[in-house]
């Protein structure tokens, strides 16, 4: 592979690295000013890096993909659908997010530059076959993510959440570069096709450790059962916009390095890393709908939420077929328009001072008082339950199935029943809504960018979004056979 080839086929990086090092130029030159042409240029240079992904995908020639960068970076359509997910979730919150800063005025033109940094790593993960890639392009990413979740200065739980946020990270990140170190020790490669190479003859005591590091380290990224326990915090103190960018992109990021890494230089030896899965799928399931339950405040629910989904997204990955490969992009997919929407509803909920309001009692009787708000939260609620007609229902058959044909007829059975119990704290949301006093707090919302951001979150979650089905189908299974292609 030329180096010529290799700058085209990582055009999205380029397109965007160049980009943020401009428009930080232009941030430290022209000061706070330039806040809404540097949001503008970044939603630019990321819908340029989302139509060149579609180039890629809808690409015959570029079927099976290609490796370049001397076997660095890797370019097909797994990692370009993944991509697709992240630069679509990352233009989703640009543009809800300035008006949110707009009564403290801390919106700056840095704000959008970091997380552009934070799309580039997030695209180098998804495609990386190196050890010293993944690394990289991991560490660019979180560095940008925890400035973000600081963002807001004068709020004291922002301050505290970008500190925990930072501290349990960098002990994550430490886990997962030791597990690295080991795996290299004992497989004398960090190239993902030497480490499957060495691995194909049996595991080493050494090795096992390694992949249990690093897939431990990995576990904190996707904020899987054990390693959950900051993201009720950060979700929490991180200002809104922020909390929505975390549930979103990098979400979509961890869970496809997470799969390419078992399926890829794991892939040959199933076996050592099948039953942590499980383990990690079952627990994040069960703790994330009861630790939800007796939640108050809104956004730390849609932590618990989003433990209890990723929990539902590793079923397909335990599976270890191809069909729960693609059932995961599918349920990852459905899972960010899920996300989107709700946390731009909850960002939509202001007093007459312009404050956040955060917990059930300020939307109680919101049906009544402001009853588009209240009727896009019920359907947006009822299809992260999973309850039929709604989209999210389809996310779940499609992953139990995939357990299922795999001969995990349990793991499917209690994931189903967990998912019933999850179903309560969704209904709250419908109880408080619905049936319970008005107490008219919330003001009317008259941003037209959260409101078609939310309308095309619940078109997409309600039946209509199962004409795209077909369409999403394809190109989730054309990017899982790229996952299996080396098997």
């Amino acid at each position: 592979m030329t180096y010529l080839n290799s700058l085209y086929l990582s055009a999205p990086e380029i397109i965007l690295s160049v980009s943020a090092l401009i428009l930080l130029m232009v941030a430290a030159f022209a000061g706070q000013k330039s806040a809404r042409l540097v949001t503008i240029a970044s939603i630019a240079a990321l819908s340029g890096a989302v139509f060149f992904v579609i180039h890629l995908l809808t690409n015959s020639s570029f079927e099976l993909g290609a490796d370049i960068w001397s076997g660095l970076y890797r370019m097909d359509a797994f990692g370009s659908f993944a991509k697709l997910l992240i630069y679509i979730a990352t233009i989703g919150c640009l543009v809800v997010t300035p008006k949110f800063f707009t009564v403290s005025g801390e919106y700056k033109p840095e704000y959008p530059v970091l997380m552009l940094l934070a799309a580039v790593g997030m695209g180098m993960m998804v495609s990386a076959i190196d050890l010293i890639t993944l690394y990289i392009g991991l560490e660019l990413s979180s560095l940008s993510a925890y400035v973000l979740a600081s963002f807001a200065r004068s709020d004291e739980r922002s301050a505290e959440a970008g500190l925990k946020y930072f501290v349990l990270g960098a002990l994550a990140s430490g886990i997962l570069l030791y597990g690295m170190s080991l795996l290299y020790g004992f497989t004398g490669s960090t190239g993902y096709l030497g480490i499957r190479a060495a691995l194909t003859d049996g595991v080493s005591t050494g090795a096992l450790f390694g992949i249990v590091f690093v897939l431990a380290g990995l576990a904190f990224k996707i904020a899987a059962v054990p390693f959950h326990m900051w993201t009720p915090d950060v979700y929490e103190g991180a200002p809104t916009p922020v909390t929505m960018f975390f549930a979103t992109a990098p979400k979509v990021a961890a869970i496809a390095i997470t799969m390419r890494m078992a399926l890829d230089p794991f892939g040959g030896q199933i076996i050592a890393w099948q039953q942590i899965v499980i383990f990690a799928a079952l627990a994040s399931i069960v703790v994330g709908a009861l630790g939800a339950i007796g939640q108050d405040n809104l956004k730390r629910l849609l932590a618990y939420s989003s433990i209890n989904n990723v929990g539902f997204i590793l079923v397909g990955l335990a599976a270890a077929t191809q069909q729960g490969a693609s059932a995961m992009l599918v349920y990852l997919a459905i899972y960010v328009v899920m996300s989107l929407g709700s946390f731009v509803a909850l960002l939509m909920l202001r007093d007459a001072e312009g404050n956040q309001l955060e917990n059930f009692a300020d939307i109680s009787g919101l049906s009544v008082t402001r009853p588009a708000l209240a009727w896009s939260l019920l359907l947006l609620m009822f299809s992260l339950a999973g309850i039929p007609p709604l989209l999210g229902f389809w996310g779940k058959f499609v992953v139990f199935q995939a357990a299922v044909q795999a001969d995990m007829v349990l793991l499917a059975a209690i994931g189903i029943a967990a998912s019933v119990i999850g179903a309560f704290y969704y209904i709250k949301f419908i109880k408080v809504m619905f049936f319970d006093t008005p107490v008219d707090v919330v003001v009317a919302e008259p941003s037209r960018a959260r409101w078609a951001v939310l309308a095309l979150s619940v078109v997409a979650v309600s039946p209509l979004g199962y004409l795209l089905m077909l369409w999403l189908g394809s190109l989730t299974d054309k990017a899982a056979s790229a996952l299996f292609f080396v098997v």
